[in-house]
């Protein structure tokens, strides 16, 4: 049985990317060796769309940060001088933005709107 996700983010300053997880999202996290760190994640959901934006399908994967107060999170972040690259947006699915992963491109952020198998997200 799964018991879990290994995610993997490729990034051209993986030290940089690091320091970001470590320094400014605060995530914990163990060093499996010669400064390699390992984070743990929040509770995550997983959803499967279809990609219908070209008119050809390009497999693609993309990675989000829920919170629970996207003006909060996203003042929180800006005092730690984190960068967004949009303002936040009202999708039907939620409130959206994204930011700058220093040496690893952007990520989005974003607070649901739809139900949740977590229960910390829960609409119910």
């Amino acid at each position: 049985m799964i018991g879990g996700i290994h995610a993997i983010i490729y990034a051209e300053d993986a030290e940089g990317a690091r320091a970001f997880f470590r320094d400014v999202l605060g995530f914990p996290n163990v060093d499996s060796g010669g400064g390699w760190l390992i984070f743990k994640l929040p509770p995550g959901e997983l959803a499967l769309h279809p990609d219908a934006s070209s008119g050809q399908f390009v497999s693609h994967h993309e990675l989000y940060l829920m919170c629970h107060d996207i003006q909060d999170t996203v003042a929180g972040l800006k005092a730690k001088g984190v960068e967004f690259v949009s303002g936040i947006t009202d999708e039907s699915w939620g409130l959206l933005t994204r930011f700058k992963v220093p040496g690893a491109g952007q990520m989005g952020l974003y607070q649901p709107k739809h139900p949740s198998p977590l229960p910390d997200f829960s609409t119910d």
